[in-house]
């Protein structure tokens, strides 16, 4: 069960949805910009558990070859660089509304010697990233998007940036995905490759994988 505080945290989301998707958007920067006036808010880079989840999310297509890899909601890019590395020889983007965000993503990836990975501002909402991807992650993202209008919104753009047999990957809190990953389970033009739920250390989520057809 969640707690009040988290409840709150969704309500104030969802109230956001209520507004036109660009004004959405608009207000979702503004909040992420604020969110990141200080470096690495989630703790992405240090916190144990997050690096499980990134190792659990890679190991679930391992074994796959990808050229193009989409990262939406990258936040400051700690499991968009790991990506980079699984998959040297692919162009690698990072997408997230904050440019606060991106910009301190961008400086870590200076250390790469291929160049390959990418970061840029984007609204996935109201914005494409250019081109089509292999594979297009979204992890702890969608609940952002607020109420079932929106959330279809979402998920049709997820799908629209995968290329012809392209993988989405899908990362988001055990059992709340069940209702922010629906629309992907519904689409006629996605079938669903796999799903894992991890109960790690009480914070239990769940890696859903879709092919396009």
């Amino acid at each position: 069960m969640r707690s009040l505080p988290d409840k709150l945290h969704r309500t104030f989301f969802k109230s956001m949805s209520l507004l036109p998707a660009r004004g959405q958007g608009l207000l979702l920067r503004h909040y992420f910009e604020w969110f990141h006036r200080t470096p690495d808010p989630w703790r992405h880079a240090v916190d144990p558990y997050e690096a499980r989840k990134y190792a659990t999310t890679l190991a679930h297509v391992e074994g796959d070859t990808f050229d193009r890899v989409l990262d939406v909601g990258c936040s400051e890019g700690t499991f968009t660089l790991l990506a980079a590395e699984s998959y040297p020889q692919a162009d690698v983007l990072g997408v997230d509304v904050s440019e606060r965000a991106v910009h301190r993503a961008a400086s870590r990836s200076k250390a790469r010697p291929s160049g390959r990975t990418r970061f840029a501002a984007m609204d996935f909402l109201n914005q494409d990233p250019g081109g089509r991807f292999d594979l297009v992650v979204c992890a702890e993202t969608l609940y952002y998007v607020g109420r079932d209008d929106r959330l279809r919104l979402a998920s049709e753009r997820l799908r629209s940036f995968l290329a012809p047999g392209g993988t989405l990957v899908l990362v988001h809190p055990w059992p709340e995905a069940r209702r922010l990953h629906r629309f992907v389970d519904g689409d006629p033009l996605l079938v669903r490759r796999d799903e894992q739920v991890e109960h790690d250390g009480g914070r239990p989520y769940a890696v859903s994988s879709y092919r396009l057809r």
